[in-house]
């Protein structure tokens, strides 16, 4: 069964932490791809200043030279808040013989229940949570019941059904974050090695005044 990889995110910008996942994601769980999906309207934050569109832009010179990573427009799209669940409803009807599996960090595991219709999301992909080496990623009081049974035992029982299991993915994550990146543009520091130099040699002066106008860039 075709297993292919869900990375979705704000990317604003796209940096080299966020392709490392990507990568890792793919050799690890022997993906056959990972989408990767910028969110147009997140639920829990305020949008970016710099444009779906071009956040998008950025994404595909990231990744031209990785023919498996795959930028993928959908949320931009489509209207209203980019809810996972409404991305994954498409990408089964897309691929509809695929094991999806959506990858997601520790902290987001922790607050699963919070995110819209997420026990629907469990029956439409697997889901690998992003852990340091050495770290346990727990479901949390409100998903145990539903997750605890539902733990794969390896990589290979993602690829045996299309959905329904989660597994800890660990990797060595590198420290890196939008918010430090936006906040050294705003420093007018360099974040060369932050991020791809695909993206930084096609970043205007519009593009970081925007990056630097974000909410969360001064923030501490």
């Amino acid at each position: 069964m075709k297993a292919i990889g869900i990375f979705g995110g704000a990317f604003a910008p796209f940096h080299n932490g966020h392709l490392r996942v990507a990568i890792e994601a793919r050799d690890k769980l022997d993906l056959s791809q990972v989408r990767l999906i910028p969110t147009a309207h997140a639920a829990h934050r305020p949008d970016s200043r710099v444009s779906p569109q071009r956040r998008l832009e950025w994404l595909r010179v990231a990744v031209r030279r990785e023919k498996e990573l795959v930028p993928d427009d959908r949320e931009i799209l489509r209207p209203g808040i980019s809810y996972t669940v409404d991305t994954l409803e498409e990408l089964r009807r897309d691929f509809p013989r695929a094991a999806l599996v959506l990858l997601m960090g520790s902290d987001a595991f922790e607050h699963f229940h919070t995110w819209n219709r997420w026990s629907r999301i469990v029956e439409l992909a697997h889901v690998a949570v992003i852990t340091r080496p050495g770290s346990e990623p727990r479901p949390s009081a409100e998903t145990a019941e539903l997750l605890v049974p539902r733990r794969a035992a390896d990589a290979s029982m993602l690829h045996a059904q299309p959905a329904g299991l989660w597994l800890p993915l660990e990797m060595p994550l590198l420290d890196i974050s939008s918010t430090r990146i936006r906040r050294l543009l705003l420093q007018e520091r360099s974040v060369r090695g932050l991020v791809p130099d695909a993206i930084l040699n096609a970043m205007t002066t519009a593009d970081i005044a925007a990056l630097t106008q974000d909410n969360d860039a001064t923030q501490h």
